[in-house]
C-alpha cells in the first residue's frame, strides 16, 4: 500500500506538504494540489485515520471507566455514553474496575500515559485521596453518579437528596412511621443525601413521630439480601416499611423476602432507587426512585466536551439531573 512519503515523491513536494494539504492547514496553488490529488488517485493511497487526527493533536477516543457492566445501572449509562459518542462521530474506550480501587488506579494511569480526547469516571465505592488527586492530572475529566471528594472536576449526578425526599414522604403519608433505611455507607456522598433527604421527607409528614433504623452497606444483591434476612429474623417489632437505595438492593430483599412468609406490601412496605432494572415486572411491581440513567450518560459527554475549562473547578462544579418518584404496588398502609 502506498504512503504518505510516496505521494509526496510522485507529486514532488515534501510529506510535511502533502500532510498539511490533506488536513486542510494549507492552501497551495492549483497547480499543486491537482499534483498532489493526482498522485493520490494513481496510487491508490488512502489516509491512515488514527495519524491523522493525532497529527491534528485529537484522537476522537473518550475514556469511560466503570465499576461493572453486569448491572442493569451501568450497562445502561455505558450504552448512553456509546449512543452519544457515535452521534459525534467518537470512539469509545470501556474500562471496568470491577469496583477495586486498585484497578480504578491502574486504569487511570494507562489513560493519562494514553491518548485520549478526555475522560468519563464513575466510581461505586468510598474514594480516596491519591484517586482524586489522579483524577485532578487526568486531563479533561468528568465525575459521574458517585462523588470523588477532593477531585476539582465538573461532576454530575442525579439529585439524590431530593431522590431520598419522596421516597420517604411517600411513606410517611403512607401511614409509615417505623422505617428501614437500607444501603449507602456514610461516607458515600449519594447514600448521605439519600438518608438526609429520607429523614427530611419523613419528618416532614410525621414531625417526631419517626423512628429510621439504618442497614449500612453498598449498592449489592448480597447486601439486599443480607438485609432481608436480617429483618425477617426479628419478628415481632420490626419496621413496617423498607427504603432500598438501588435496584440489586431491592432484588436482594425480593429473594430473602420471598423465602418468607412475610409479604409485600401487606407485612412491609418497599421502596426502590435507580428503577432502571425491570422493577415493574416484579411480584408486586415495585414503587421506586427513578435516575434518568440515559441523560446521565448523554450529559456526561456533553459536559466534557461542552462547558468551559475550569482551572480549578469551582466548589459549586456540580450539576444535578431531577428524579421522579414512580408509584406502583409495593407500598401499603402499615399492618
Amino acid at each position: 500500500m502506498a504512503n504518505l512519503h510516496d505521494v509526496a515523491k510522485a507529486a514532488g513536494v515534501s510529506k510535511a506538504t502533502v500532510s498539511r494539504y490533506l488536513n486542510g492547514s494549507l492552501q497551495l496553488p492549483a497547480r499543486t494540489a491537482k499534483a498532489i490529488d493526482d498522485a493520490i488517485k494513481r496510487l491508490e493511497y488512502v489516509p491512515n485515520p488514527h495519524a491523522r487526527r493525532l497529527s491534528l493533536g485529537r484522537s476522537d477516543t473518550i475514556a469511560l471507566v466503570v465499576p461493572d457492566i453486569s448491572t442493569p445501572f451501568f450497562a445502561t449509562l455505558v450504552a448512553a455514553v456509546e449512543t452519544e459518542a457515535d452521534s459525534r462521530g467518537l470512539s469509545l474506550a470501556l474500562h471496568a474496575t470491577l469496583n477495586r480501587p486498585e484497578r480504578e488506579a491502574t486504569y487511570l494511569d494507562l489513560i493519562r500515559q494514553g491518548h485520549v480526547d478526555g475522560l468519563i469516571f464513575v466510581t461505586n465505592h468510598v474514594a480516596n485521596p491519591a484517586l482524586a488527586e489522579k483524577l485532578n492530572s487526568a486531563g479533561p475529566c468528568v465525575v459521574v453518579d458517585e462523588d470523588v471528594v477532593g477531585a476539582h472536576v465538573p461532576k454530575l449526578f442525579c439529585d439524590n437528596e431530593q431522590g431520598g425526599y419522596l421516597a420517604g414522604r411517600h411513606l410517611a403519608e403512607s401511614g409509615h412511621r417505623h422505617v428501614l433505611f437500607v444501603g449507602g455507607v456514610d461516607q458515600m456522598v449519594s447514600g448521605a443525601r439519600r438518608y438526609q433527604g429520607f429523614e427530611r421527607g419523613m419528618r416532614e409528614v410525621a414531625a417526631d413521630d419517626v423512628l429510621i433504623e439504618r442497614s449500612r452497606g453498598d449498592y449489592s444483591f448480597e447486601a439486599g439480601r443480607e438485609a432481608g434476612r436480617a429483618f425477617i429474623s426479628r419478628g415481632r417489632g420490626r419496621p413496617t416499611a423498607i427504603f432500598a437505595t438501588s435496584d440489586e438492593l431491592v432484588i436482594g430483599l425480593y429473594e430473602a423476602l420471598g423465602d418468607s412468609e412475610l409479604s409485600i406490601p401487606r407485612d412491609v412496605s418497599i421502596v426502590g432507587f435507580d428503577d432502571v432494572g425491570p422493577l415493574h415486572l416484579f411480584a408486586p411491581p415495585v414503587t421506586a426512585v427513578r435516575q434518568p440513567v440515559r441523560d446521565l450518560g448523554k450529559y456526561a459527554l456533553a459536559l466534557l466536551l461542552d462547558a468551559e475549562p475550569m482551572t480549578p473547578a469551582p466548589p459549586s462544579n456540580e450539576t444535578l439531573l431531577p428524579v421522579t418518584l414512580i408509584e406502583r404496588q409495593s407500598v401499603a398502609p402499615p399492618p
